[in-house]
């Protein structure tokens, strides 16, 4: 077969193909081809499409070959696709794909050991997505099932085979680098949250501060208040007292001058004749009747 008739009936082939496209599913198409006439057409295929500029390439994966398109035109596809729907694992299914996959091939009740829950419905929804498929029974009493990973499965997960898988130990290793890398920002988050702590701490005090110095401050100053209204007080006793006695001694002087007008009236009376006091008396007689007189008349 000329090798340019082969490179366009490989190309298109792979073009219709939904599936990967094994070297032996070519073969049966192209008989006349060599195992390794096809090889070498999909190797120069495989270098033509990974030009930059190529908007499709050609990938080896679940033991076949197929076309897919580059990742760089991935957000222009999901526009064109939006209604697409796209089925995802949950992390029961994974657990137990995870375990199938390393395992395998492996019974039901040794996948129910190692999870601890029962695995009926994840295996049916494996199943039913043809990710896994039976491998046969094992030679032990009851003969149970033996299940294993499909040709799906590594073209779910863009596999060529089973040895690209990364090994248990290399998972080992990651997981103690994950654990040392969580325990390390756990420590650092601890740290900063004590010198958070710390620095509101020394905050409070320093808030603190201000306020008990205006606390001494006040009281202080209350005593004087206190200081200084306790003397008004006294002062203003003493000013009563002083008034008090200024009052007496006034009232005292008053009284005084008041008694000694009056024995200066009766001496005076006693040293008038009997006619001087009788028309002393006639006078004061008639002085009530005028003022009688007025005030019928102002009536």
């Amino acid at each position: 077969m000329i090798e340019l008739e082969l490179n366009k009936i490989i190309e298109a082939l792979l073009f219709v193909s939904e599936k990967p496209l094994t070297i032996k599913q070519i073969i049966e198409v192209c008989p006349k081809a060599t195992p390794g006439d096809i090889k070498k057409t999909l190797k120069d295929l495989k270098e033509q499409y990974s030009a930059p500029e190529r908007g499709v390439q050609i990938i080896e994966v679940a033991g076949g070959y197929q076309f897919c398109s580059h990742p760089d035109c991935e957000p222009y596809l999901s526009k064109l696709y939006k209604t697409k729907k796209v089925f995802r694992l949950s992390g029961p299914a994974l657990e137990t794909l995870a375990i199938i996959t390393y395992k395998q091939p492996v019974t039901k009740a040794e996948m129910e050991f190692i999870r601890g829950v029962n695995v009926d419905g994840v295996m049916k929804s494996l199943e039913d997505r043809e990710l896994i498929k039976i491998k046969g029974r094992k030679e032990v009493a009851g003969r149970p099932i033996l299940y294993g990973t499909s040709d799906k499965f590594l073209h779910y997960f863009g596999l060529k085979s089973l040895q690209d898988l990364p090994s248990l130990e290399e998972f080992a290793a990651t997981a103690l680098e994950k654990e040392a890398q969580i325990k390390q920002e756990h420590d650092e988050e601890n740290e900063l949250n004590e010198q958070v702590e710390q620095n509101g701490e020394q905050a409070d005090i320093k808030k603190q501060e201000p306020e008990n110095v205006d606390s001494d401050s006040e009281q202080d100053l209350s005593e004087n208040d206190s200081e200084l209204e306790i003397e008004e007080i006294d002062q203003k006793n003493d000013n009563y007292e002083n008034t008090d006695d200024s009052e007496a001694e006034i009232k005292l002087d008053s009284e005084l001058e008041s008694g000694a007008a009056v024995e200066e009236i009766l001496e005076s009376e006693d040293e008038k004749t009997p006619s001087e006091q009788m028309q002393t008396q006639t006078g004061d007689a008639c002085d009530e009747q005028d003022e009688h007189t007025e005030i019928a008349k102002s009536n």
